[in-house]
């Protein structure tokens, strides 16, 4: 175990799709709830459910395109505990020229990249993903 959640996240759901599964189940917080709901929002994963029960654990339901194919071929951790990582709205990044997803926490909440420009905010370059 890592002293960062949102690797630790990243991580199982990079694990979860090299072994096929239907789901992956880490503990959940506020802020891997919004990153899920950012991925599923762009389409990266098909749900992300918060449990009710003790302790509160985040259910992420993967995506898989016909023949099995992972919609997420890559997730990088941008800004870690250790060496924070902010962008201005000019210096947000165009993952494989658009293609791929950027999620920033900003003023205005935890969002992707794409609407971070559209809300001309900047802020913590959280993740990749492709």
């Amino acid at each position: 175990m890592t002293t960062d959640p949102i690797s630790d996240m990243l991580l199982t759901i990079r694990n979860g799709l090299k072994a096929r599964l239907v789901q992956v189940v880490t503990p959940a917080s506020n802020l891997k709830a919004e990153i899920a709901r950012v991925m599923k929002a762009s389409g990266y994963i098909q749900e992300a459910i918060t449990t009710e029960t003790f302790p509160k654990q985040l259910v992420i339901t993967l995506k898989y395109n016909d023949k099995a194919v992972p919609a997420i071929t890559g997730l990088q951790r941008q800004s870690k505990p250790g060496l924070r990582k902010f962008v201005s709205v000019t210096e947000i990044p165009a993952v494989l020229d658009g293609m791929g997803l950027a999620v920033l926490s900003t003023s205005k909440g935890v969002m992707s990249g794409v609407e971070a420009k559209k809300a001309k905010v900047g802020g913590e370059l959280i993740c990749t993903v492709w």
